[in-house]
């Protein structure tokens, strides 16, 4: 039986999750008040579309609402996501989210308040972006990194330079070191086409390259690569929406944070919400003024606006300017492939990183986590294995897992594995598996 869905709001967040959704076999209902959007979307992906505000009972009562698993309420207004979400859970849905701007709605206190009214869980993608922004901050060397089990296992990305002993080996004559034991390569990115890697793969200049590696090995990953690290102390950041706030917000007690945005009333209000960030008035697209407000000494820029391209174009001047890490906030899907070979380092889309914390609660097949990485067709799902089937009686290599997917680390307590062919799972292990879309049912099949 497929899980039915339905999801208000075909705007990007809608239509990125309709999109992961279809592929995995599932009734996707998605309603919108604009026809046209909805035409669009329903040439292109295999969804039912109803034209309607879903803040109405006869709306939710068409999209059959009482039969569904899971109502998302994404739509660009809160309190229409609220009212739907509240409606939708009264009228039979079984877990409903609902999208919020509010900051006050997600402290953990009131987190009750919702529960009372019967939503299961709220979110707000500009918060899930800012501490995705803190996360890459932390670990400055690489562009994405994505912890399993509380670090236990770290997956990272880095771009590899043409000095890396890596590059123009076959990936089984690169690994055939003893460092490999701990760590493993087990994706590529080149020319926005993502590669899960076989022995025979050679890995290139300029690939952006994913490692697994457990708690212990995530040093000898930049050694490997031979990437200097900087600590990072300071941040410009760019931009005052909401975004920009949370994000000055979330970083303001660790490092020392100017936030430049060119509306003089938002700065003020920006000023008197936030405690130590210096806000500046001014247009963050003059260069000369960056500067002056000491861009060239600073460690890190987050351009954080409404407009990708003034993002990517002003990070790439800070990095001309010798700022080490920069982090581009884009409202574009298509422009997250780009990010690995355009020299800016991390790409983020705060509507992608909602539309992966939601798969979450999504997978079948007795899935503990799902995470996904930006400009990468693939993602993580973490697996348990319930029973005694196949799965335990041979090894990988036996198991004929499909080519678009590899199982990247086990977790069997507290020991880690990253295992290789022979490897054979037991009961109760918790296998991450990384799968690009196509793989999803085999896998679904094999672990259930």
């Amino acid at each position: 039986m497929a899980m039915n869905i339905v999801i208000a709001g075909a705007g990007d967040m809608g239509y990125h999750l309709a999109e992961q959704l279809s592929y995995e076999n599932k009734n996707i209902i998605l309603i919108d008040l604009d026809k046209d959007v909805l035409d669009n979307i329903g040439s292109r992906l295999d969804v039912m579309t109803i034209e309607g505000d879903s803040a109405s009972i006869d709306i939710l009562k068409k999209a059959n609402i009482h039969n569904a698993e899971l109502m998302l309420a994404v739509t660009t207004s809160e309190k229409t996501n609220i009212c739907s979400a509240v409606l939708a859970k009264q009228l039979g849905a079984k877990k409903v989210i609902a999208r919020v701007r509010n900051h006050d709605y997600l402290y953990p206190e009131n987190k009750v308040y919702f529960e009372n009214l019967g939503i299961d869980s709220i979110i707000s993608p500009s918060m899930l972006c800012s501490k995705e922004i803190s996360r890459l901050m932390k670990r400055s060397t690489f562009s994405d990194v994505i912890e399993f089990e509380g670090g236990k296992l770290s997956v990272v990305g880095i771009t590899l330079e043409y000095d890396s002993p890596l590059v123009n080996k076959r990936l089984s004559d690169a690994t055939t070191d003893p460092i490999f034991e701990d760590i493993r390569i087990i994706a590529i990115v080149r020319d926005h086409r993502t590669i899960i890697p076989r022995g025979d793969t050679y890995i290139r200049n300029n690939d952006h390259v994913f490692f697994i590696s457990n708690n212990k090995s995530v040093d000898t990953v930049k050694n490997l690569v031979r990437h200097k690290e900087k600590e990072i102390h300071s941040v410009m950041l760019i931009g005052g929406d909401d975004l920009a706030y949370s994000t000055a917000k979330e970083l303001e007690n660790d490092y020392g944070v100017t936030l430049v945005h060119n509306d003089k009333e938002r700065c003020k209000w920006l000023a008197e919400r936030l405690d130590s960030t210096l806000v500046i008035h001014g247009d963050y697209k003059n260069i000369n003024l960056l500067i002056e407000e000491g861009l060239e000494t600073t460690d890190s820029f987050l351009a954080l606006t409404s407009s990708s391209e003034t993002n990517i174009i002003t990070s790439l001047s800070a990095k001309n300017h010798g700022v080490y890490k920069t982090i581009a906030h884009v409202d574009t899907r298509e422009y997250i492939h780009i990010s690995h070979s355009i020299g800016v380092d991390s790409l983020i889309n705060k509507k992608l990183v909602a539309a992966n914390h939601v798969s979450r609660y999504l997978t079948k097949g007795k899935v503990e986590a799902v995470s996904g990485i930006h400009g990468v067709e693939a993602e993580f799902v973490q697996y348990l294995v319930t029973k005694n089937n196949r799965l335990t009686k041979k090894n990988l290599k036996a198991l004929h897992f499909p080519n678009s997917a590899i199982v990247a680390g086990v977790i069997r307590g507290e020991e880690v594995f990253i295992p290789d062919g022979e490897f054979q799972l037991k009961l109760n292990d918790k296998a991450i598996v990384l799968a690009l879309h196509e793989a999803k049912p085999v896998l679904e099949k094999l672990f259930n």
